[in-house]
C-alpha cells in the first residue's frame, strides 16, 4: 500500500547518473509503485543534488526485502570496517 510519504535526509557523497558522478546532497526515501521495477510496490530511494536539478539523480527500487537485506549488509559493512568508518 501506499504511503505517499517521502522521507528525506541530507547526505554527503557522491552517486553515478546519465551524465556521470555527480556530487549528492539529499537521499529521499518512500514506499509506493516503481517506475521501472515489476512489482506492486516497492521502496524507492532517490539520491540527487537538488541544486542539479533533475539530470543530477540516481534511484533504486527495492522490494521490501531487499530493502531490508541492504540495510542490514550496510550495517555489517560500517561494523566491519571499525574506525576506519567513523
Amino acid at each position: 500500500m501506499c504511503s505517499y510519504v517521502t522521507v528525506k535526509a541530507d547526505m554527503t557523497g557522491s552517486a553515478k547518473g546519465q551524465r556521470g558522478w555527480f556530487k549528492v546532497d539529499r537521499a529521499l526515501c518512500y514506499f509506493d509503485h516503481p517506475y521501472h521495477a515489476p512489482y506492486g510496490h516497492t521502496l524507492n530511494i532517490d539520491f540527487v543534488n537538488e541544486e542539479a536539478g533533475p539530470s543530477a539523480r540516481c534511484a533504486v527500487e527495492l522490494t521490501a526485502e531487499s530493502a531490508r537485506q541492504l540495510v542490514r549488509i550496510i550495517e555489517a559493512a560500517l561494523e566491519a570496517a571499525g574506525d576506519a568508518a567513523a
